[in-house]
């Protein structure tokens, strides 16, 4: 097995050659397609999350070293352990990663999400910046249908966040504006599948131009500079008449949570799913005042995998744009990530 690790936080990963390992139990060797490059990935190389106020979550209490990435993974059934039913050597899935225990009650009952305990491909065990890796048990292998393998991985966390967060706004009306904060792979992910979830009109807001752009031939019905908070506030207020119904910010900075919170109107629903770190203020006066609500979204469950790869499937959903390159080009991935130099995502492939 091949693989692009982290040896040390914060230090360019290195290329690793371990045995193939063999599945057990309920698990299913895949020989890796293609595995995308997510902006978590720059968060856990790094070792931290910041949580603001001079506070970090240290990854190196939840993780060991060394660690391969990648948790956005499509890739073909190689091996299956005894008890693994369900699927065939050949045939190709996409990798649900986002795994609990599987022993607690919130697992027992279907949410995985809410597990203290997670197995998350990529995150707690080792992914898919590699050219084979282990999925714990068949049910987590979900079909892609003739979807461009090297575009379906990338539904496994950037469509799913995205289509998870529009659901919990699917209660606004025609007539209402919702601001999408960010045109990055997932922001861009959520342009396309807005219509599918939402029937609100859609308003980017990005300080890339030319990510703008992109939103805009993407289906955004306005987008927003909002380079200038103040003036970006402002002109939210024109275009919508008073502000957004909902807002989902897919940053998760100080500026942009406030400008998403800000830009609401009474009786607001803001979304918050970027992990860029710090804090915001916040004025508790006018939660109640203002009857707005502020709600986290992480990932989705398995039930939103295949929801979302249903209307996939069914070319209900365009693609976001993506460039290919090599496993072992993972480090330059991550730096361009970090340097906002990627346009939608990209994709490693081992057989690049």
């Amino acid at each position: 097995m091949h693989c692009q690790q982290i040896i040390h936080f914060s230090e360019p990963l290195e290329a690793r050659d371990y045995p193939t390992p063999e599945p057990k139990g309920t698990e299913v060797l895949m020989k890796i397609d293609a595995c995308g490059v997510c902006h978590s990935d720059l968060h856990i190389w790094e070792g931290y999350f910041d949580l603001g106020n001079g506070q970090k979550m240290d990854l190196l209490t939840r993780m060991s070293l060394p660690f391969t990435l990648g948790h956005e993974v499509v890739g073909e059934v190689a091996a299956l352990g005894p008890d693994a039913e369900g699927v065939e050597v050949g045939e190709k899935y996409i990798i649900f990663p986002w795994i609990g225990c599987g022993e607690c009650s919130v697992c027992k009952r279907g949410d995985e999400l809410l597990c203290t305990s997670p197995k998350t491909v990529g995150t707690r065990y080792n992914g898919g910046y590699a050219d084979e890796v282990i999925a714990p048990h068949p049910r987590y292998l979900v079909p892609y249908g003739n979807v461009p393998t090297e575009l379906a991985c990338t539904y496994a966390c950037s469509g799913l966040t995205a289509y998870s967060a529009l659901k919990k706004l699917s209660h606004l009306h025609e007539d209402d504006w919702l601001l999408l904060i960010g045109a990055g792979g997932v922001g861009l992910s959520a342009v396309h599948i807005a219509s599918q979830v939402v029937k609100a009109k859609i308003i980017v807001a990005d300080i890339d131009a030319e990510k703008r752009a992109i939103a805009r031939q993407s289906g955004a019905h306005e987008t927003l500079d909002n380079s200038d908070p103040a003036a970006a506030l402002a002109k939210l207020q024109e275009i919508t008449g008073g502000g957004a119904a909902g807002s989902i910010d897919f940053v998760g900075a100080p500026v942009t949570g406030s400008l998403g919170f800000n830009g609401l109107r009474r009786g607001g629903h803001m979304v918050s799913v970027g992990l860029f770190g710090d804090s915001m203020p916040l004025s508790l006066a006018m939660m109640p005042l203002a009857m707005r609500t502020i709600q986290g979204s992480y990932v989705g469950s398995l039930e939103e995998m295949h929801e979302l790869m249903e209307l996939v499937r069914a070319g209900k959903v365009a693609p976001i744009p993506y460039e290919v390159r090599p496993l072992d080009a993972a480090n330059s991935a991550l730096e361009d990530l970090k340097a906002g130099k990627v346009k939608g995502r990209i994709v490693l492939s081992p057989h690049s």
